[in-house]
C-alpha cells in the first residue's frame, strides 16, 4: 500500500465526450447561456443564429459585466470555482461548458475586459481536445468571427459565446443541403418561442430584474402562461407553503388560476396564444419558477392526471435557490422534482382550480352546443334556465370535495354511470 495519495485525472477526451449529453435541447442549451447573462447583470441579450451549411454559427450576446483574461479561463473551467448567490441562476458551474458543448464542438468566448476595454478571448476546442487528452483551452483563430464580435461589444462591458461546428444541430449527412436548412430554421422558430416561456418575467419587467432578448434582430415579447391581462382570469389560490430542509425551512409561493374558456377570451387570436407552445391539454398543470426563471411547466407532477376538461387549470410554483438541493434541480434546469410534503400541501388548490376548470370547460361546451342549434327544445331551456344554477352549483360542490378526499377517479365512475342512467340529472349537475 502506498504512503501518499494518487493522482488519477480523468481522461479529458473521454469525460468531455460524455458530458455532452446531459439532456439539453437546443433552445434549453441556449436559455442556460442567458441565464449567465442575467447573473452577470445584463440588460440585453441578442441571439444571432445563422445557417451556412457546416460553417453555420450561434452567437449569443450581452452587455453584462464582462470578464478578464482569468476570468475567461475561469469560466471554461468544467466545475468553475465561483460562488453562486441567492438568486442567482447558475448552479453547478458547468453550465457553459455543458450547454455549448451540447450542441457544438467548438466554443469560444469573447469579454470586453471592465478595467481597460480591451476584448480577450478564449476557445474549447473538442477536436484539439481528442488530440491532447487534456484539459486545454486555447486563443481563438477565427479572424471572420472575431470581426463579427467586435461588432456585437458596443458597451463599455459584455460577452460573446460563440457555437461552431455545429455537429449536434446540424444532420451528419448533407449538412449545406434544403434539409439542414429547413432543420435549423424550425430550431430557431422553437428557441424564440421557448425563450419567450422560460424569460417571460424578465421580459414583461415582472421579475427581480428587467431584460430585453433578440433573436436574429427581432425583439421578443413575454408569454405569460396566466392570461392575467384577461378579465375573465380567476385567481383561485395565492398561498404561502413552508418546505422543511437540513437546516430549517423555506418557503414557496403558490397560485393557482383558472383561465378564460374560448368564449370567455377578448379575442380568438389571444385565446390561441395562450394556448401556449404544447396546446391547450398539455400546457394545464404546473409552472415551476425559480428565483423567478420558469423551469418546468405542464402536467400535475403525480397529483393528478392531465384532462380535456381541466385544460384551462395552471398553477403557479415559485421558490427561491435556497431550496434547489429540496426541488432536486438538474445541470440542465430543465427539471424539478417537488418534494412529497410540499404536494400533499398543494391538494387542496390544486383540486379547487380543476374544479373550476371543468366548470368552465363544460359551460362553454353547452354554449357552444346552443350556437350551432342542437339544443334541447325551448320547453327543456326554459326548465334548464330555472333549474341549472343551483344544481351547477352541487355538481361542483361534489366535484371538490371528491379531489380533495382523495376519491375523484371514483367519482368519474359515479358521474359516467349517472350520464348512462340519468343523463338529463347529469347535464343538470353539469357533469
Amino acid at each position: 500500500m502506498t504512503a501518499s495519495p494518487t493522482r488519477v485525472a480523468p481522461s479529458a477526451r473521454r469525460l468531455t465526450g460524455s458530458l455532452r449529453d446531459v439532456g439539453y435541447s437546443f433552445e434549453a442549451a441556449v436559455a442556460d447561456l442567458i441565464d449567465n447573462s442575467i447573473t452577470a447583470g445584463a440588460t440585453r441579450v441578442s441571439v444571432d443564429v445563422r445557417f451556412a451549411g457546416r460553417d453555420s454559427w450561434v452567437l449569443i450576446a450581452d452587455n453584462g459585466s464582462g470578464m478578464d483574461s482569468a476570468g475567461l479561463d475561469e469560466a471554461l473551467r468544467f466545475g468553475s470555482q465561483r460562488a453562486y448567490g441567492r438568486g442567482d441562476l447558475g448552479r453547478y458551474g458547468l453550465g457553459l461548458k455543458t450547454a455549448s458543448l451540447s450542441q457544438c464542438r467548438r466554443v469560444s468566448v469573447y469579454s470586453r475586459n471592465p478595467d481597460t476595454g480591451h476584448v480577450d478571448g478564449r476557445c474549447l476546442d473538442l477536436d484539439f481536445i481528442d488530440r491532447v487528452d487534456d484539459w486545454m483551452i486555447v486563443d481563438p483563430d477565427d479572424a471572420e468571427l472575431e470581426e463579427r464580435v467586435h461588432g456585437l461589444l458596443d458597451s463599455p462591458t459584455g460577452t460573446v459565446v460563440a457555437w461552431q461546428n455545429l455537429d449536434r444541430l446540424l444532420p451528419a449527412k448533407n449538412p449545406d443541403g434544403s434539409w439542414a436548412r429547413k432543420k435549423f430554421s424550425g430550431a430557431t422558430e422553437r428557441l424564440a418561442q421557448h425563450l419567450e416561456t422560460v424569460f417571460h418575467r424578465f421580459l414583461s419587467g415582472e421579475a427581480h430584474r428587467s431584460i430585453s432578448i433578440s433573436v436574429n434582430g427581432e425583439s421578443l415579447t413575454p408569454w405569460d402562461p396566466f392570461a392575467r391581462d384577461e378579465s375573465a382570469t380567476k385567481l383561485i389560490s395565492n398561498d404561502i407553503l413552508e418546505v422543511g430542509t437540513g437546516l430549517g425551512s423555506g418557503k414557496v409561493s403558490l397560485r393557482a388560476y383558472c383561465l378564460p374558456s374560448r368564449s370567455q377570451f377578448s379575442s380568438l387570436e389571444n385565446f390561441e396564444r395562450t394556448a401556449g407552445p404544447r396546446k391547450w391539454n398539455r400546457q394545464q398543470g404546473i409552472y415551476v419558477y425559480r428565483a423567478d426563471r420558469l423551469v418546468q411547466w405542464g402536467g400535475w407532477d403525480g397529483i393528478r392526471t392531465i384532462d380535456e376538461h381541466t385544460k384551462l387549470a395552471r398553477v403557479a410554483l415559485d421558490f427561491d435557490t435556497d431550496l434547489d438541493d429540496e426541488f432536486n434541480i438538474n445541470v440542465a434546469k430543465m427539471r424539478v422534482n417537488i418534494p412529497h410534503q410540499l404536494k400533499k400541501m398543494m391538494g387542496r388548490a390544486v383540486a379547487d382550480v380543476c374544479a373550476e376548470a371543468d366548470s368552465r370547460y363544460r359551460k362553454d361546451q353547452k354554449s357552444s352546443t346552443s350556437a350551432t342549434g342542437t339544443a334541447d327544445s325551448p320547453a327543456a331551456q326554459d326548465r334548464d334556465q330555472a333549474d341549472l344554477p343551483d344544481a351547477a352549483d352541487l355538481g361542483l360542490a361534489l366535484k371538490s370535495a371528491a379531489a380533495r378526499s382523495g376519491n375523484y377517479a371514483a367519482f368519474r365512475e359515479i358521474s359516467r354511470i349517472l350520464h348512462e342512467e340519468s343523463p338529463e340529472l347529469a347535464k343538470r349537475l353539469g357533469l
